[in-house]
């Protein structure tokens, strides 16, 4: 239901009794490419189709001519028997399923091979068939006025279909009585001819035939069609298919993963088993270390067992839902987009993002836009003011020249030529003057900008005097406003254009808001009353649509109607602007995205990652997966005769008499009490729904899809209580409906509830990326990014969710519990990498090593382990489509992660868990390398996440100078057990490269913190250099005579 608030914004509180308003022709049936047989249909007239160049025979007791839309007409709504001789017609492959279907051994195929099947009596004794007069003739027929007889067997000028033995010639058809014609049997009236238009008219309307394309570009038409090429039925096909990664690449992946298995159990027998002497705590230590490596590593693996691939079929789509001369049958699609800080996400960045939403290609009637502002900001609220009114100019420019992408900031700053594939001949006068009303746009954008720097003591007003409602942030009312989607609003063309909808929820002290979880629930309620479109799609403020089909390529998956009824989301992967080309601190994560959620697809669906994301609504509202009907029960029809010679027969009669019994007496039941019942049920189920969902009426209708009937006013008021800040008391929002609470990381946790109520997700990568947004790629904000996650995967595994004891017996596979289990583990193993890469400096410092003298048994493990590691990541990179480079930043920035913010993420989230000591939500800055250059990526900025790798890399350089100038020191028989020491420790640097480049910076001189503890630091080690004093042979001095008397 539209709601018209002409052009106003409503703000309210629910609690508070608040509600104000502030100013501010169906297409012809193409039949399908067939030879004609040379048989005309009994009942309708049309011609009997050729099937495997036989014609098609619906009765194989008598070969009554009867069309294959006849057929499937009488099976599915007729009486399911021949008109001729009254025999049931068998199931033929390549139809669907009727009731009565299971009762039969099997099913026969279309078309006649050798003779037609005859009866088991002899022709010259009677043929026991009825026909269409049982054989005689009606005592009141006169002889020249008969009722038609068809004959049993027709002749065929293939000579398919051959006479019986012992008949003779074919019969004739007697000349009809014009007072009887079918009509009387029920054929051929104009009811049933009108019932069988009605049937033909539904199923034309459900398929679409299209015509193929020869090798010469020529069209088929009825009588010209290649050989070897049927006419497919392309709206009918499946939407979108499985890829399976090819066995020649996955087959060797799966091998040297259990090669690899192999050998570390080789590895950790003898590591165990030969312990070093003097060294014994290094030893322990390490072995510890890497057997939290292994299981860590076991956790990541066997998700990626059953890598896929998928492809889309959009033309498909568009045959079955959008047909011509009628409205669309896509559904509709509600578009979140969640901002909070219009300081760190600029508003320019989010105007972006809104126009290419609005932009999209799909049905405007079919998107609406909400626009969630959590921070409550006028600077927001403005700034989409002035995008709506730009909306209007760039919708239609997008739409007209087809235009990609459709956010006009990436649009026209893109290197390409812009011209190609362009034949409109206004293109360049359009684009020219569009991109200027762009430039005056953002003139506009960061003036207000500049404005909002600058917060007036008394708060911000409106343009008619009125108070911002959003002055206090902690404390102001809901606000909604529809600024596109109303009436009267239009583009400059005069078409219609997507809703467009400004929401900030209510805020009151006292009252839990859950951040961006909370936020995101109000937008599914509040979208709800307002339009209650079925699929939802969840966008982060800084992430566009790059490819204009994205809701198109989504729906081929959700609303596929074979494979799409468990589908609760379909993620797409994250892909990022403004990254250097080498990609320093892995920002793309293409290792994740490319072969992690591939892995995952092939399971039971990849995890949701917060943004990119189209649900089903009804999966954010806990129900369960649809289950599949379990199969028939064993009958004796399905054993050997022989088993059911003794009772079978008995209970199989006895069976069937109580089952016919009880479902008479459950008919009966039904029709005297149904009335009571329904009434008793809908009171039972409203009272668990209000309990579930809220009380708000008009919400709780809508989970069960009854359409709002509810004045404009009503719907207002529904809309601000459904935002208002109590309304999830004592409710199931954030426990099992909506985006889950509980961490910081709401994305893992919702997603993860899905998969244990039995859906399924589905990753989607079209070859042009679907969303594209930007990434933090200066080192600090980087490991602040990386802090957060980290933080919110302990949240989880210190709550009642973690996925390594919930959610059993439910629909959750093992192998997709793995994947959840090592994403909430992996901050975890942040202690034992810090040990570990610690091991080196100790080692080459004291001299010692973890591992004892190598034997060849030994160095043939360790080699045989690199080997397979090393494997392991080439075939990864083969089938994920990786390269190195990025493959090698994201092992780099493993480690850089692991000893930074996984280490400080560990603790925070136990001090907030045990001592609930609150750690406050960071907002990743947003925004475009407007100095250029990636001036950005040199910017400097301390942190106390940097203090422990700056640490590792200052104690490993250390140890490996102390290290060589030991050796050096004790001569050529040191260099030897040095070697492994300079290995361990040169593995710890180059890992840790890229992070100390970013230290470094772009500066003409070191930051001052980094000289303060570098001279700290190289203090300590100073200290431990003259303690242990490496210039001293290890047994002490060597005392030696001179032979110089020093007494004289």
């Amino acid at each position: 239901m539209a709601m018209n608030t002409g052009g106003r914004l409503v703000a309210g509180s629910h609690n508070r009794n608040e509600f104000v308003l502030i100013n501010a022709d169906e297409i012809g049936r193409i039949k399908a490419v067939h030879e004609l047989s040379g048989q005309i249909c009994q009942i309708c007239g049309d011609e009997v189709e050729i099937i495997n160049e036989e014609p098609f025979v619906a009765c194989n007791e008598c070969a009554f001519p009867v069309c294959r839309t006849c057929y499937e007409y009488e099976r599915k709504e007729g009486s399911q028997a021949c008109p001729q001789c009254k025999t049931r017609y068998k199931r033929i492959k390549g139809f669907a399923r009727v009731e009565g279907d299971e009762d039969e051994d099997g099913s026969v195929y279309g078309g006649l091979s050798g003779s037609a099947t005859t009866s088991g009596h002899d022709s010259s004794q009677g043929i026991d068939i009825p026909l269409l007069t049982y054989g005689e003739e009606y005592a009141e027929i006169a002889h020249n006025q008969s009722a038609i007889i068809v004959p049993l067997f027709a002749s065929n000028v293939n000579g398919v279909h051959s006479n019986p033995p012992g008949t003779a010639a074919p019969l004739h058809p007697r000349p009809m009585a014009p007072e009887k014609d079918l009509a009387v049997y029920g054929y051929g009236s104009v009811a049933w001819k009108d019932r069988m238009e009605e049937w033909r008219r539904r199923q034309n309307e459900k398929l679409q035939v299209v015509q193929h394309q020869g090798a010469n570009g020529d069209d088929f038409d009825g009588g010209n069609f290649g050989a070897d090429l049927p006419m497919m039925d392309e709206g009918r096909q499946p939407l979108s298919r499985k890829l399976p990664i090819a066995s020649s690449r996955i087959n060797p992946y799966r091998m040297v993963i259990i090669l690899r298995l192999a050998v570390l159990g080789l590895f950790f027998h003898y590591r165990i088993l030969h312990p070093v002497p003097g060294a014994y705590g290094l030893w322990m230590t390490s072995v510890i270390c890497e057997i939290w490596f292994a299981t860590s590593w076991i956790l990541d693996q066997f998700p990626k067992w059953y890598p896929i691939e998928r492809e889309t079929y959009l033309d498909r789509l568009s045959l079955r839902y959008e047909k011509e001369g009628k409205p669309s049958e896509l559904a509709d699609v509600d578009v979140f987009v969640s901002t909070v800080d219009p300081m760190k996400e600029p508003p320019l960045i989010t105007a972006n993002t809104v126009l290419s939403i609005l932009a999209s290609d799909y049905p405007v009637d079919k998107v609406s836009c909400y626009m969630s502002d959590d921070g409550a900001a006028m600077l927001t609220f403005e700034a989409l003011s002035e995008t709506s009114e730009f909306a209007r100019k760039w919708v239609p420019f997008s739409k007209k020249f087809n235009i990609e992408p459709r956010a006009p900031e990436w649009y026209f700053c893109q290197k390409i030529d812009y011209l190609k594939n362009k034949v409109h001949p206004s293109f360049v006068r359009e684009r020219r003057a569009m991109k200027r009303e762009y430039e005056e746009f953002k003139v506009r954008i960061n003036r207000l900008v500049a404005m909002a720097e600058k917060v007036p003591e008394e708060g911000w007003t409106m343009q008619d005097g009125t108070p911002w409602p959003g002055n206090n942030v902690q404390d102001h009312p809901g606000m909604i406003q529809v600024f596109l989607g109303h009436e009267g609003v239009c583009d400059i063309e005069g078409n219609e254009l997507p809703r467009l909808v400004y929401v900030s929820r209510e805020k009151r002290p006292g009252f839990e808001h859950h951040k961006k979880a909370g936020a995101m629930n109000s937008l599914i309620r509040v979208s709800a009353v307002l339009s209650n479109a079925p699929y939802l799609l969840n966008v982060d403020c800084d992430h566009y649509i790059n490819n204009s089909k994205a809701l198109r390529e989504a729906m081929c998956f959700l609303m596929d109607p074979t494979s799409g009824k468990k589908v609760c989301y379909v993620q797409f992967p994250q892909r990022f602007d403004g990254i250097d080309h080498h990609d320093r601190y892995s920002n793309r994560n293409v290792v994740f995205f490319d072969i992690n959620m591939k892995g995952l697809d092939g399971l039971q669906g990849p995890i949701y990652v917060g943004t990119g994301c189209v649900f089903r609504r009804q999966a954010l509202y806990g129900f369960d997966a649809p289950t599949k009907k379990k199969a028939p029960s064993k009958t004796c029809n399905c054993w050997p005769k022989w088993c059911c010679l003794c009772c079978g027969a008995r209970k199989s009669k006895k069976g069937k008499a109580k089952r016919d019994k009880k479902s008479k007496h459950k008919e009966a039941s039904k029709q005297v009490h149904a009335l009571e019942t329904i009434e008793e049920e809908i009171n039972i189920s409203q009272d668990k729904l209000e309990k579930k969902f809220g009380q708000s009426p008009v919400f709780v209708a809508s989970t069960l899809g009854m359409p709002n009937s509810i004045s404009s006013t009503s719907l207002l008021k529904e809309a601000i209580h459904v935002i208002s800040c109590g309304y999830e008391d004592k409710t199931e929002w954030g426990k099992e409906v909506g985006w889950i609470y509980g961490s910081v990381t709401e994305d893992i946790l919702t997603g993860f509830k899905m998969h244990c109520h039995g859906w399924r997700s589905v990753y989607c990568m079209p070859k042009r990326p679907a969303f594209k947004g930007s990434a933090p790629i200066n080192l600090s904000d980087r490991l602040h990014q990386v802090l957060r996650w980290a933080l919110g995967s302990v949240e989880i595994f210190l709550s009642k969710h973690c996925p390594i004891w919930y959610g059993y017996g439910g629909g959750l596979k093992w192998l997709e519990r793995f994947s959840y289990i090592n994403s909430v583990v992996y901050p975890w193993t942040s202690i034992p990498l810090l040990v570990y890469c610690t091991l080196p400096a100790i080692c080459l410092l004291t001299g010692k090593f973890i591992v004892p003298e190598i034997s060849n048994y030994a160095g043939i493990i360790f080699i045989a382990l690199f080997i397979t590691i090393a494997v392991t990541g080439i075939l990864e990179m083969q089938w994920g489509g990786v390269g190195i480079d990025d493959w090698w930043r994201n092992e780099q920035f493993w480690v850089i992660g692991g000893v930074s913010s996984h280490f400080f993420a560990l603790f925070q989230g136990l001090l907030k868990v045990l001592a609930g000591v609150s750690t406050n939500f960071t907002v990743t800055s947003k925004g475009g390398d407007e100095d250029g250059g990636f001036a950005e990526l040199y910017l400097f900025k301390w942190t106390s996440l940097l203090i422990p790798p700056t640490t590792l890399l200052i104690i490993n350089i250390v140890g490996v100078v102390v290290g060589v100038a030991d050796a050096v020191n004790n001569g050529y028989d040191s260099w030897g057990p040095l070697f492994g020491r300079l290995f361990f420790a040169i593995w710890v640097i180059m890992h840790l490269y890229p992070f100390l480049k970013g230290l470094m910076g772009k500066q003409e001189g070191v930051p001052t913190v980094i000289i303060i503890w570098s001279i700290l630091l190289s203090s300590i080690l100073t200290l431990v250099w003259v303690r242990i004093n490496p210039f001293v042979s290890r047994d002490g001095p060597v005392l030696e005579i001179c032979g110089l008397n020093c007494d004289d």
